[in-house]
């Protein structure tokens, strides 16, 4: 194990003050790196160990027992030991009367037991106060100090002041505790750090259907109709082309599925006549997942812009303009300036480049560590008035690069337009119904409601009471 340093750890106990004497039950890795952590924050720490004399690992300063031993060293015991192996705590009910027990363990996955292991804890020995804190925490955020890793502890128990001192224990650690109630929420608790990326699954797999639809989409149209119809082989584009197509357009669709849900919520709101009836479930995830598809896409606009700055050179580019060129020598043509095509090319390309802009700036605030610094009014600015902001302008830069060729019958593949008319349907549609919302007229009545007001309060209190169907 590596040494750790201890100025990278918070010390936020006076050595002035008297030592407050913890005991550790386990020695594992987990335990050694706790134990460490609170030595170096000023505590006094007992292992309680099945082997005392086996445990060489330990960090200095620690007095190794056995577990009835220890245990009777301190009212707060922290048992970092696994479910399976809590059998031996039975013979100890008498000497864990009226203390504390914190339970920090995880199962392997979720659901595992019918009922959490802090719960299990408390049956096992029903005279102690049963805490569960710190299994959000790993024993690799210990040991660097929680600096590169998330500081917040969710604590739950029956007893609030059992639940006090861990909560001071985990502050002069550095942690953040957070109270989630009583030891009924140890189930979900236990169950947080199994998850994986529970508010990135819809998004990704949103994206990733998007994605292969659109890929799909552009290789029939571009690979698939050319070979048909005259036998050309064009699969080469399947490496830079198409993807150079399939980002903007999905980036440009999950912009606008971020703005969306809150534009339904407001014409629910306008129906209703009420902000007092909950939304429906799907719609509720929707907006919680707001972050992370504006995120995916900002990370598929990145994409885009590093497919489109190796452009100039790929070999099919030079080879396209250089025998232009040798044409137009051969001919002694030459093509003439064009003013419109010049503004229209300028326009698109100014228009991603401001749009990519407040992209980036959208997606900046929206991380923790910025977000923390601006008020709510701030906060609201930047994600409501400059990410429609972002919405309108690059939706115009994907209307300005179809230009006259928008709605043209030439650039129809089996009667399929490209794909960037697709991608415009849910961001146009969407900006029209945002115009419409913001009307004088539409958006008076939509504040009054979102200020408390009513179109009938007698059928809105009739709902909350469950007499009407949401």
């Amino acid at each position: 194990m590596e040494k750790t340093s201890t100025d990278a750890l918070p010390l936020t106990m006076n050595s002035s003050e008297k030592q407050e004497t913890v005991c550790i039950f386990g020695t594992g890795d987990f335990g050694r790196l706790l134990g460490l952590r609170m030595l170096q924050c000023g505590y006094s720490i007992v292992f309680g160990s099945r082997n005392p004399q086996r445990s060489s690992l330990l960090p200095s300063g620690a007095e190794v027992l056995s577990y009835s031993e220890a245990a009777q060293k301190s009212d707060i015991i922290i048992v970092t030991i696994h479910r399976e192996h809590y059998d031996f705590l039975t013979e100890l009910t008498e000497v864990l009367k009226g203390k504390i027990l914190v339970d920090v363990s995880n199962n392997l996955k979720i659901n595992q037991y019918p009922e959490s292991n802090a719960e299990h804890l408390a049956q096992l020995v029903p005279g102690a106060h049963v805490v569960k804190a710190f299994n959000t925490i790993s024993a690799w955020a210990l040991q660097s100090g929680a600096l590169d890793a998330s500081r917040q502890v969710f604590v739950c128990g029956n007893d609030s002041k059992a639940k006090q001192r861990v909560m001071d224990i985990a502050r002069a650690l550095g942690l953040t505790p957070l109270d989630k109630g009583s030891l009924m929420a140890a189930n979900e608790i236990e169950n947080y750090p199994l998850q994986l990326f529970p508010m990135w699954k819809a998004p990704f797999y949103l994206s990733a259907v998007l994605c292969v639809f659109f890929f799909f989409y552009c290789v029939i149209r571009e690979v698939i109709y050319p070979y048909v119809n005259g036998k050309q082989d064009s699969t080469f584009r399947m490496a830079i082309s198409i993807p150079n197509r399939v980002f903007p357009i999905t980036a440009l669709t999950l912009l606008a599925l971020v703005y969306l849900p809150g534009v339904i919520a407001a014409i629910l709101q306008l129906y209703r006549g009420t902000k007092y009836r909950r939304f429906p479930d799907w719609l509720d995830h929707w907006m919680l997942c707001r972050k992370q598809l504006g995120l995916i896409a900002l990370g598929f606009a990145f994409l885009h812009v590093l497919y489109t700055l190796v452009i100039p050179i790929r070999y099919y580019v030079r080879w396209t303009s250089t025998n232009r060129t040798i044409n137009q020598i051969t001919a002694k043509k030459e093509n003439p300036f064009s003013t419109t095509t010049a503004w229209l090319n300028d326009s698109f390309i100014a228009l991603g480049i401001l749009g990519f802009f407040l992209f980036v700036l959208l997606g900046i605030t929206s991380l923790p560590s910025v977000s923390n610094m601006v008020n709510w009014r701030e906060f609201r600015f930047v994600q409501s008035k400059l990410g429609y902001l972002t919405l309108i302008l690059c939706t115009a830069h994907t209307l300005v690069y179809g230009g006259k060729r928008f709605l043209s019958a030439s650039v129809l593949r089996w009667y399929l337009p490209s794909a960037y008319v697709i991608a415009l349907i849910i961001p146009c549609t969407l900006l029209v119904i945002k115009f419409i919302l913001i009307l004088p007229c539409i958006d008076k009545t939509l504040t009054r409601i979102r200020q408390g007001w009513e179109r009938n309060p007698k059928f809105s209190d009739s709902a909350l009471n469950g007499k009407t169907d949401i």
